[in-house]
């Protein structure tokens, strides 16, 4: 199968009337901030993306993304593989408009077009890559060669008693 470079810009609604779809690949080398929180990931990212428009008239574009990546274990400071599988649902909106924003159904979600009604394809894709990557990188237990024996934690010393400034205060209620 033809593997097709899909574009970085894209016009939505144009793309909705024409129920277009889009079967590709963008390359990572053109995504910078994603190839610096992985230690390595493939060369390209395979994804499926299709324009509609839904019952109430809104368009939106649904799809999958998916490729390999390796990861830096938090624990044992190794390196392993994680297959990033990402599905997203986006609607176009015009401006930072709070209002158009919040009468979007909870299914989209919201992503701003530029002056001239285009979205930045690319960086939407790297943004929802990047998010689906896990908060802190760890092997399965079992896979890691740090065991639960292995991993020190510190000691909490006792902390100093020191007088109490409201003693004082204590003393005078006394009398």
């Amino acid at each position: 199968m033809l593997k097709v470079k899909l574009p970085k810009m894209v016009d939505p609604i144009k793309s909705a009337t024409k129920r277009s779809e889009y079967r590709g690949v963008m390359l990572t080398c053109d995504m910078p901030r994603l190839l610096g929180v992985v230690a390595d990931i493939a060369n390209e990212v395979d994804i499926e993306v299709e324009f509609k428009k839904d019952e109430q008239g809104l368009t939106y574009f649904d799809g999958h993304m998916s490729c390999s990546a390796s990861l830096l274990c938090q624990r044992c400071n190794n390196v392993f593989a994680h297959q990033i599988n990402v599905s997203f649902c986006f609607s176009p909106v015009q401006g930072a408009d709070k209002e158009d924003i919040d009468e979007l159904p909870d299914a989209y979600e919201p992503v701003e077009v530029n002056d001239h009604g285009e979205i930045n394809l690319l960086q939407t894709f790297e943004d929802e890559l990047i998010l689906s990557l896990p908060i802190v990188a760890l092997h399965a237990e079992e896979d890691c060669k740090m065991k639960a024996d292995d991993m020190s934690f510190g000691v909490i010393e006792p902390a100093d008693e020191r007088p109490n400034p409201f003693a004082v205060l204590k003393e005078l209620k006394r009398d």
